[in-house]
């Protein structure tokens, strides 16, 4: 299922050369994700009463097209890996443009953490629906966790 969310662009997210500057990006990607989760029943509340949050290992973000001061833009959210127990996943985000043209991709691989052990743990099973209902992305794959 697909998964999208349209922005009105602010001001605080222009640099001098009056385009988008490069954390926006990542910002908006963010806000998406955590969207998606609430859709799907799993908003902060959820996270709080599980004891949950979710983390990154690493952010990885290419550039393509510019959006500049005023545009209004589009932030998808398809999966690009999940663990067997959901433990890890990896996520892709497309940024278009007011014209709809590719502007970024932002890949994420992230986890679940103990809010209060601070270590990494499997989530609950709500966390499978919630992924069930993902698009996957076209690499999609099955991430193998070593012991």
């Amino acid at each position: 299922m697909s998964f999208k969310v349209t922005f009105a662009t602010k001001w605080s997210d222009f640099d001098p050369n009056r385009h988008m500057r490069h954390t926006a990006y990542n910002d908006y990607a963010a806000e998406v994700r955590v969207r998606f989760f609430a859709k799907h029943n799993f908003s902060i509340d959820e996270f709080t009463k599980h004891n949950l949050g979710p983390i990154l290992f690493t952010e990885e973000t290419s550039f393509r097209k510019e959006i500049h001061l005023g545009e209004n833009i589009t932030v998808n959210l398809k999966l690009q890996g999940l663990s067997e127990n959901n433990e890890r996943w990896k996520i892709v985000h497309e940024v278009f443009n007011e014209a709809g043209k590719l502007s970024a991709i932002i890949k994420v691989y992230g986890a679940w953490i103990d809010l209060t052990k601070r270590k990494l743990r499997t989530p609950p099973i709500e966390t499978k629906e919630m992924f069930d209902f993902a698009e996957r992305a076209e690499d999609f794959e099955v991430i193998s966790l070593k012991k």
